[in-house]
Formats: structure tokens, sequence, C-alpha cells
């Protein structure tokens, strides 16, 4: 039996999970939309024949989960139309930029046929199951903090900026669309987090987004997390979320790549020569989805979580001494 998926929003993470969904069989894709005729040309260029549809209503209509890819500020409104209907809610990240529109539709979606989920993409993949193993193996010993660390030339970087939204503070900015994954990252493994201190640097232009970000939370235990994070200047993208342990760290690089070190030189600890790490995540993400609509255990991450995220998110790109 396959679920019919719906799809709002066709940019770069609409298309590729539309692309995933036409791969993976547990899944039809019932109809697609996106207000952008843009999008709309791209992803019919990329993925003939799929079922375009006249507004994001018609797209959900008949579906059984509806995968929501649009910029976090209608995306309040599509979710709770879907669980309404009694549909799956399966949401994009960040969950939202209004803390208190936030909690109400985790409160709202509680209550719905099946909790909403949020594609966190690193929860089900490779490198959190490898380090979750040696965390239980007792390779890493004590998780001692976790540093995370990006650097971008320029943002949006050249493949997003179709999305003009990125660049703008309101709803944009890489702290809400990268650095949140990685404390989803650090909060699956070390628990909640709080926010001790976060100094953003913004541009003159207060519309655009933040420049760099350096900020410092703890456990409930006292465990650090600390984020540096800067654009300009002249390199490759650098991302890199080193978890620290007493006896080995792992560290994940562009989010698929998993390295590990004893104190020596770092090592592979994933082989992807048999297959795309990027699309390993989503076809897994998907099984995951999949587990999900049928009631069943999975490991995608929660609205729960990702209001905790946010909240983290929104109080960093504040600023707290």
């Amino acid at each position: 039996m396959t679920h019919r998926l719906a799809i709002i929003g066709l940019g770069i993470m609409g298309r590729r999970m539309l692309e995933n969904a036409l791969q993976h069989p547990a899944f039809e894709v019932s109809g697609v939309w996106d207000p952008s005729p843009q999008s709309l040309a791209k992803t019919l260029d990329a993925m003939p024949g799929v079922p375009v549809q006249s507004s994001a209503e018609a797209t959900m209509a008949g579906a059984d989960v509806v995968y929501l890819a649009c910029p976090p500020g209608p995306r309040k409104t599509y979710a709770l139309q879907a669980a309404a209907a009694g549909q799956g809610v399966f949401m994009e990240k960040p969950l939202g930029t209004d803390n208190a529109q936030s909690r109400d539709l985790v409160a709202k979606l509680r209550q719905a046929r099946l909790p909403g989920v949020v594609n966190f993409t690193q929860a089900a993949s490779r490198g959190f199951d490898e380090l979750h193993r040696a965390i239980n193996a007792g390779e890493t010993g004590e998780i001692l903090g976790i540093d995370i660390v990006v650097n971008y030339p320029a943002w949006p970087r050249a493949w997003q900026k179709d999305a003009d939204w990125l660049r703008l503070r309101h709803e944009g900015g890489y702290t809400r669309e990268v650095i949140s994954h990685f404390l989803f990252l650090a909060g699956r493994f070390l628990g909640p987090l709080t926010l001790q201190q976060a100094l953003p640097r913004y541009p003159q232009d207060r519309t655009l987004c933040e420049l760099d970000m350096l900020a410092r939370l703890t456990t409930a235990d006292g465990k650090p997390v600390t984020v540096m994070a800067t654009t300009g200047g002249q390199q490759p993208d650098r991302q890199e979320v080193t978890v620290r342990g007493s006896r080995m760290n792992h560290q994940f690089r562009e989010f698929y790549q998993l390295w590990r070190s004893d104190g020596g030189p770092w090592q592979e600890a994933l082989d992807w020569t048999t297959e795309d790490p990027r699309t390993s995540a989503l076809q897994r993400q998907l099984s995951e989805v999949d587990l999900w609509l049928q009631g069943k255990p999975h490991k995608l991450a929660t609205a729960e979580e990702a209001l905790a995220v946010q909240e983290l998110v929104e109080a960093m790109l504040v600023g707290k001494v």
C-alpha cells in the first residue's frame, strides 16, 4: 500500500523531496504546487508529468500526507488545514519564526490524528545511526560537548539564490536554515539546551539577515555547545559539527560525512562508495515517514523538538550578553 503525498513548495528542498518520493516504493505523488511559475517550470523540466495542481487546496485534496516545503510564513495555515482533514503533516524547518504562533501550531497538531513531524534531514541518516552505535558501544566515552563551525563566503549560497527570502531578516538567514539542523543534532545527543550567550552581527541594511553568529549553549548538567558562524571572504563552504568524547571525537562535515579521531588523524567513519549521501538521507527519511504514517515508532523530528530548536534560534538572533 502506498501513501498519497502532496507537496506544497517547489524550491530546492521541495524538488529534492519530490525526486526522492518518485523513487520510493511507499509513496505516490498525488499533487504538487508552488505559486512561482519559475519553480513550476523548473520542476516540470526536471520531472515531466508530475501532477501540478491549480492551488494549495487542490494539491492537498485527497492526500494521505502533505509535505510543506514553502517558506515559514504560510506554513501554519497549510499545516492546520491538512491536520483538520486528517492528513499527516510533514514540514520543513524552521517550524516558524514567531514563537507564539509556533507554540499554538504545535499544541493543535498534538490533537491531530497524527502528531506533525519536521524534516531535519539528519534524523534518520547513516551518520546519526553510526554515532548512536559508537556511544552505546562505549567507543566515544563520556560526551563532553559539541562544537558547531559554519563559514560561508556569501549567504545565500549560489544554488539558493532563487529563494530570495533566505537573505532577508524576517524569515531567512543561515542560523534558521543551517545551524538549526545542528542544534537539533545537539539536542538529540545531549538533551535540552539553554542559551547562555549569543552575539549576532548584522549588516547596516536592517532588512538583511545576520552576517556572523557566536553563541554558547549548555545542557542541564553544564555540557557546552558552542557556535561560531561567519560569512565573507574566499573559501569553500564549511559546515562542521564536532561531538567531543573522552575517548573519541566524531565530526559531521557537510551534513552527511562522518569522521572520527581518537587523538590521531581524522578517519572516515562511513563508506560512501556505493551510494550518494544526500539521496541516502532523503530515502531514509521517507522510510521513516512511512513508519510514522503507519503509527509505528520512527526517528523523525517531532514538532516539539522543532519548536525547541526554533526558540533557541530566535533567541540567538535577538542576542544575549
